[in-house]
């Protein structure tokens, strides 16, 4: 299913369409689902699904995917015990979760997938951020009225594009990789001290903050008022002299932290561009309004709604691969000794399983119902 007029992509493509049947499953694909990310309904009839609405064939189906979380009116129609395989944003969604629970259905939450060797190959997230972070340089680029890499002509010398990078997770480091290769000069930074090797490995400079306070760990924390001071004071310095910034930085279950103040925008150059990759959770910039493209003191500031929108077709063949290996994990487990015996022994399963038979399985999200 594809969660309509909010995401081009979609949770299962005719390639895994195939391997889903050819290990004795039905496929049967929301009509229209793939149009958007450039598949046709055709494509999976080809590819031996059926075609359907949801009004028709949701009360039936044993398992559920979907790129984004289920609408209320869906979940109203699932039958007890279906299993729902998704991005669920639970604490976006709390009705959804109570939703699950009265109908005692077994949700499955992928953004909770562990950063595991073990899961890598199931990870939604990193697939996608990899995907953003790519694009989004591609993006600004497209947006920037100067050339990325050094180049050397009979008119004279095109200096290199200066890119800032806030945020060096998976996005940050694609990101970093994407602006090398098209030949910009490249600095990064992110509160994570154990990021400075990998933007080094990368051939980009890393933005050292004088603190004290050390983050390590996979994901971005919430740091102190006297870390955050510092942090500004140094982006204040870095800032008017780059030509493009691209912010990635989030806290899972909160808001974005703003890192880029009004006054920070104020002193970049005219033509300047900022992408925020974080605009869905609030944004980076104060001066983000998602969705939208604003300009302030000729410095644009770009935030989509979904940048994934804009290579759909790549994302929905990652997204559909990552669903397929956690199912066929899953129902593996499931069928060796059920959910309630799989559960507590596969990390996997105990970090993603949010409801089942009427309860919360998860204790991230128990506050919320």
């Amino acid at each position: 299913m594809a969660k309509e007029g909010v995401d081009h992509r979609v949770a299962v493509t005719p390639e895994i369409t195939e391997k889903y049947i050819a290990a004795g499953h039905n496929v049967t694909v929301e009509a229209g689902a793939g149009n958007l990310a450039g598949i046709t309904d055709d494509n999976y009839v080809n590819a031996g699904a059926r075609i359907a609405t949801v009004e028709n064939e949701i009360t039936t189906a044993d398992v559920v995917i979907s790129v984004n979380p289920l609408s209320e009116n869906v979940i109203d129609r699932l039958a007890r015990g279906t299993i729902v395989v998704s991005i669920q944003e639970p604490f976006k969604h709390p009705n959804n979760m109570k939703l699950f629970i009265d109908r005692g259905i077994t949700a499955f939450a992928l953004e909770f997938i562990p950063r595991t060797t073990r899961a890598q190959y199931m990870d939604v997230l990193s697939s996608q951020a990899c995907l953003a972070g790519y694009k989004a340089v591609i993006e600004a680029a497209h947006y920037l009225d100067k050339g990325f890499p050094l180049l050397m002509t009979s008119a004279g010398t095109v200096p290199a594009a200066r890119v800032l990078i806030i945020g060096a997770g998976v996005a940050g480091l694609q990101a970093i990789a994407t602006a090398k290769r098209l030949g910009a000069i490249v600095t990064a930074f992110d509160v994570r001290t154990a990021a400075k090797e990998q933007v080094e490995s990368l051939g980009a400079k890393f933005v050292d903050v004088e603190s004290q306070e050390i983050a390590n760990g996979v994901y971005a924390t919430e740091m102190s008022d006297s870390y955050k001071l510092a942090q500004e004071e140094k982006l204040r310095s870095v800032l008017p002299g780059c030509d493009v910034v691209i912010t990635t930085a989030q806290i899972p279950g909160k808001k974005a932290p703003v890192i880029v103040k009004r006054d920070m925008v104020e002193s970049m150059k005219r033509g300047s561009i900022i992408v925020d990759l974080a605009s869905k959770t609030g944004g980076n910039c104060e001066y983000t309004v998602p969705g939208e493209t604003a300009v302030v003191g000729g410095v644009t500031i770009i935030a989509f709604n979904s940048i994934l929108d804009l290579i759909a077709t790549d994302a929905s063949r990652l997204f559909a691969k990552n669903v397929f290996a956690f199912l066929e994990f899953l129902l593996q487990k499931v069928g060796e000794c059920g959910i309630d015996a799989a559960a507590p022994a596969e990390d996997i399963i105990s970090k993603t399983l949010i409801t089942h038979e009427g309860k919360v399985r998860n204790d991230r999200i128990q506050a919320l119902v």
